[in-house]
């Protein structure tokens, strides 16, 4: 249980290092004043320029895979595929923990991004069962964009193919003898999905209304009130 207790409260503390505050500040910017106001990678790019946004991306990716890494490295179950149950819930605890960081940093007052690269990355850290799940949301989200350019909506269909694809990788567990064993994973991807989906409703206003920001388009006047959700 040690490694568990530890690695929980650790992730969340790195998943809650706002990387997009950090790295606008560095350029003199102050990114919850500016674009839609959220500190992701998205907004990051928006305002500062591509090459911000891919760095931003990469470090919120990588403070949500270090620490679910490292965690079932110390535990002893990072590359199975069948866990025990409780070491599946916790695990599963540190990955949500990082991407609960992000989303509620309590060094913005419990304000911050989306959770789409923090999730992505500690997906990847959950070998090999989040790590696949992780590669078919992936690739959801590549098509989603390609075709329509919003990454809004490209983050929403990946959050909500992101269950599926558990569903689909633990399909003879959860069909077999030992469907127990599949329903943390389930359980867990369906709840960060969810939530990712919450973390976008102003976007989905938007995407209604035809409001949403397409990539390639023009940007908004520098003018526009910034969004706040």
């Amino acid at each position: 249980m040690l490694p568990w207790l530890i690695a929980i409260p650790l992730a969340y503390l790195a998943g809650a290092v706002p990387f997009g505050v950090l790295i606008a500040r560095a350029k003199g910017v102050d990114i919850t004043k500016h674009g839609s106001g959220n500190p992701g990678a998205t907004n990051v790019g928006r305002v500062l320029g591509f090459r911000f946004f891919l760095l931003c991306f990469v470090l919120d990716m990588l403070k949500g895979l270090v620490p679910t890494l490292l965690a079932g490295l110390a535990a002893g179950v990072l590359g199975q595929r069948e866990i025990p149950t409780t070491d599946a819930w916790l695990w599963l605890a540190v990955m949500a923990s990082a991407v609960l960081g992000h989303m509620f940093s309590p060094f913005l007052r419990f304000k911050g991004g989306k959770g789409v690269a923090t999730g992505l990355g500690a997906l990847l850290g959950v070998f090999p069962i989040g790590a696949l799940a992780a590669a078919a949301a992936a690739i959801v989200w590549g098509l989603t964009f390609a075709i329509w350019r919003y990454v809004s909506l490209a983050s929403i269909a990946a959050a909500i193919a992101l269950p599926v694809a558990v569903t689909l990788a633990l399909w003879d567990q959860l069909t077999g003898d030992a469907p127990l064993r599949a329903l943390p994973f389930l359980s867990v991807t369906l709840l960060l999905g969810a939530l990712v989906v919450f973390r976008h409703r102003s976007n989905v206003r938007r995407l209604l209304a035809g409001q949403e920001h397409k990539v390639g388009s023009p940007r908004p006047p520098a003018a526009t009130p910034p969004q706040t959700d």
